[in-house]
């Protein structure tokens, strides 16, 4: 062995792998470990910086009237009945389990992919649920998210509003709408970064269609509304990438940018941009919470004092009572002593 290969190398940042895999692939791998390590091989006892276990994917089960299995491509909806597409028997309709051969109920990516397309299959993966759990295919799911990815490519093709072209310059002021759409896209990029890294993709997809919405609801026609449609596409198109990399290159082409979307830096939240411009304080009485205030991010602590001590319900909870002292923590709390 190469030591300084070996030290490189491992551990391995992040093993990912079924949990029917654990007694094969993972026990193994760290029964060797150990035993390298004992031999002085290696110097490391784990494997695996980090692990994680996502969930299987699971399908109905279906069975004829002579209790075989059968496959998903075998079978019909008619109503509420499920019939065989060859025989137009009825059908057994079992119970959603681990797909697997023995029972049939497979779907080959194949036809999935011919159908949908294989980013399709990827972002109703990912979105269904969180991926430590399983996931049950069904058509109606792939179709929702087959729906969304149009809707994705739509916001270029059939665009609402004006879009900036590749290499316009920024502009110095932003208008209210433009600001409102900036706002909202270095917070998805704040959010989403953090999603994807916690393993959170369903989260990481809901951020897109919150962010979609967004979108296309802002019908800016001036020129920093332009620009900032622009910034929010280019960066829509690196925020997907990981997930629908195939649209995620589409949209960066039809952009007009050079080169390929997947060589492009992930993009960095504005702090300023991303941060609540107002911030929901909670008043306290003795310790005791008596309402909630929305005020201005980083209010001063006298304004901030006398808006809570005007507050009608903190008002009846003094009642009268001479106020000791009042304390502030800016953007979070106040609790008035009596």
């Amino acid at each position: 062995m190469d030591k300084d290969a070996v030290d490189y190398w491992l551990p391995v940042d992040q093993y990912i792998g079924g949990i029917e895999h654990a007694i094969l692939h993972l026990l193994y791998s760290r029964f060797f470990t150990r035993a390298l390590r004992d031999t002085g091989h290696v110097q490391v006892a784990e494997p695996f910086e980090g692990l994680f276990t996502q969930g299987m994917v699971c399908h109905e089960t279906y069975k004829d009237a002579s209790g075989a299995w059968l496959f998903p491509t075998d079978v019909k909806k008619d109503g509420s009945q499920t019939l065989h597409v060859r025989t137009g028997e009825p059908v057994t309709v079992g119970r959603v389990e681990k797909m697997s051969k023995s029972k049939k109920n497979v779907i080959d990516p194949g036809l999935i992919i011919e159908t949908y397309g294989a980013d399709t299959a990827r972002w109703f993966m990912l979105s269904d649920s969180p991926p430590e759990r399983d996931l049950e295919w069904t058509e109606s799911g792939a179709e929702g998210a087959w729906r969304f990815t149009q809707r994705l490519y739509r916001l270029l093709t059939e665009p609402k509003a004006p879009i900036a072209p590749a290499g316009a310059a920024m502009p110095t002021e932003w208008s209210s709408e433009a600001l409102e759409l900036r706002r909202a896209l270095h917070k998805t990029i704040l959010a989403l970064t953090h999603d994807l890294e916690q393993f959170h993709f369903n989260k990481a997809v809901a951020r897109v269609h919150e962010f979609a919405n967004t979108l296309e609801a802002q019908r800016g026609t001036d020129a920093a509304s332009a620009s900032a449609r622009r910034e929010a596409l280019d960066v829509l198109a690196r925020l997907i990438a990981p997930m629908v990399p195939h649209l995620a290159e589409e949209i960066w082409q039809l952009l007009g940018n050079s080169g390929l979307v997947v060589d492009q830096p992930w993009p960095e939240a504005d702090a300023d941009l991303a941060r609540d411009e107002t911030v929901t304080i909670a008043v306290q009485v003795s310790g005791k919470l008596r309402a909630t205030v929305e005020v201005a991010r980083d209010m001063d602590k006298t304004a901030l004092e006398q808006l809570a001590l005007a507050n009608d319900n903190v008002l009846r909870a003094i009642d009268g009572k001479p106020v000791r002292k009042v304390i502030v923590v800016p953007n979070r709390i106040v609790n008035v002593v009596v």
